[in-house]
């Protein structure tokens, strides 16, 4: 995969861009001054991110991701994973019929829902799966692949399907893997 450079990086002009910061150069980024990226965090060939967004530490997301923050925003914790083709919104249109749709129509004639969208740290989330507007995956939630996740969930916990449920707790060893690697990283 090629990579922009750390000075590549830095002349994007991201809101902040951490140090060995990895984006594919098949990456389509959008609104750089509202992106903020931590520390060895990755984003790989075609991802699609946009607006506003704040990526924590040693995120990675992979391969046809799209992150769409909109005007307000989605933060993403330290250590989360997000496999091939996960999709997070943070506006979606009405699909009732009762208003028009799209972005070619004045909003006097939408009503879209806008709300941010949140996750936690040691977040994962399986491929092909998808965000909706307003939700919140608490600390350690995994997401099994073809998820539809349209509910905040509980942290330490593991969802699947369409819609979202829990189907068990989540083990916390990682976090003692996440001490140790922090104190190997850190020598």
């Amino acid at each position: 995969m090629a990579y922009y450079t750390e000075q590549e990086l830095l002349e994007l002009g991201f809101k902040k861009i951490g140090k060995n910061v990895k984006i594919s150069k098949k990456a389509s980024i959008y609104n750089h001054n509202q992106i903020e990226i931590g520390d060895n965090s990755r984003i790989d060939d075609f991802c699609v991110i946009s607006g506003k967004i704040k990526i924590g530490r040693f995120v990675h997301i992979t391969p046809m991701c799209l992150f769409a923050g909109g005007q307000l925003g989605m933060k993403v914790g330290d250590f989360c994973t997000f496999a091939y083709g996960v999709k997070i919104f943070t506006q979606s249109d009405d699909y009732s019929g009762m208003t028009m749709t799209n972005s070619n129509i004045s909003k006097k004639y939408k009503n879209e829902f806008i709300s941010t969208v949140n996750i936690a740290e040691h977040s994962i989330v399986g491929a092909g799966s998808m965000i909706m507007p307003g939700v919140t995956l608490a600390e350690g939630t995994s997401v099994g692949a073809m998820s539809l996740v349209r509910q905040s969930t509980e942290a330490w916990s593991i969802y699947v399907g369409n819609p979202a449920k829990k189907i068990k707790d989540r083990s916390k060893e990682l976090l003692v893997l996440e001490k140790q690697f922090l104190e190997e990283y850190q020598k």
